[in-house]
């Protein structure tokens, strides 16, 4: 298992997304995401998603140089369509304008529709927060890649439909909650998909409704499923989902789930970006986030349990262990990235 420092898998990611097809200011935001995304622990939308960004380009379903285009605009609304550009970079220029509202008006939302893949919500929620705002984000996966069975169904209708809430003015660092709205995230199963490895108990049903452990059995003919969050309460996280696919494909211009959809294409999202200042203040909110976190953190803990963790404390963890110790890869997904740096005729790091 290789492990690589986070400039070297920077240099390497930038590297391949130029080659394949990038701009510059592309491969340098969309390279910095994903790495990010592996500091933080979330594989998933790390650089493993590196060899389909580029395929999308050379299939022409991603349009690299695409920016925002923004369709309709209010002083707290912007309706921007992406032209299935690069949606880290879609979502960051939606981001500046809403924070830009938001310090005005108090509050600002928007939608995204016809952008490729957004990567990790939490990366928005960390920009507001960064200006002392709280954000909320959710997205859908513009009808396709459809991964979710209702409860009692054998049949994927929607996409694992993330949601992101994120609150600034903890100790260590903003509170982000970031998750999917099914037991897994569709990239975690690919993760094990290309590794070679099993999916636990509880991510996943084969195509007549049976757990399995095969993450092969989620990509077949017929598709099997991933469950939705919620363990014996499934119909909580199929029903967040349910109302996810609502708010990012109809508001947004874009599409919800619908009968015989192409391949994964991208997401529709909708933000909601709030300033503290316009409400009972930041100081205010600092104040009370703070005697929260105190309160929380200071429970009576059950035998054998040495903390508390709340939301944003797993990344923050790993992000200090990964920016210490490095990242690792899996041969498997790791392996991909050299297949593609050899298409491309990309140097490898030394590792």
């Amino acid at each position: 298992m290789p492990i690589l420092t986070e400039t070297q898998l920077q240099e390497f990611g930038v590297a391949l997304l130029a080659a394949g097809g990038a701009n510059e200011s592309e491969a340098l935001i969309v390279g910095r995401s994903l790495v990010q995304a592996n500091l933080r622990g979330h594989d998933s939308h790390g650089v493993m998603r590196i060899p389909f960004y580029v395929k999308q380009v050379q299939d022409g379903k991603l349009n690299a140089g695409s920016d925002l285009n923004v369709v309709q605009e209010t002083s707290g609304t912007v309706v921007g369509d992406g032209n299935w550009g690069f949606g880290q970079v879609l979502s960051r220029q939606l981001m500046e304008k809403l924070m830009d509202k938001a310090s005005t008006a108090g509050i600002a939302s928007g939608s995204l529709r016809q952008s490729a893949h957004i990567g990790r919500l939490g990366e928005y929620a960390e920009m507001a927060a960064a200006k002392n705002m709280s954000a909320i984000i959710c997205a859908n996966t513009h009808g396709a890649a459809q991964r979710v069975a209702p409860v009692g169904g054998k049949r994927p209708r929607l996409g694992t439909n993330p949601l992101c809430i994120g609150m600034p003015g903890g100790k260590n660092g903003p509170f982000v909650l970031d998750f999917g709205t099914s037991a897994t995230a569709e990239g975690k199963v690919r993760v094990k998909k290309i590794a070679g490895d099993k999916v636990p108990d509880g991510w996943v049903l084969d195509p007549e409704g049976n757990p399995t452990n095969d993450p092969h059995q989620l990509y077949g003919d017929p598709p099997g499923t991933i469950l939705p969050m919620g363990g014996d309460q499934a119909y909580k996280g199929f029903g967040l989902s349910f109302m996810i696919e609502m708010l990012c494909g109809a508001l947004s211009g874009g599409q919800c789930a619908y009968p015989n959809p192409p391949a994964p294409v991208g997401n529709a999202a909708f933000f909601i970006v709030i300033d503290p200042s316009n409400y009972a203040g930041f100081d205010h909110l600092q104040s009370e986030v703070s005697s929260l976190e105190e309160y929380v953190r200071t429970v009576p803990r059950i035998d054998g349990v040495e903390e508390i963790f709340l939301p944003g404390d797993p990344e923050q963890r790993t992000l200090a262990k990964r920016s210490a110790e490095g990242i690792p890869l899996d041969d498997g997904n790791w392996n991909a990235l050299l297949k593609l740096a050899d298409e491309l005729s990309v140097s490898v790091p030394t590792v």
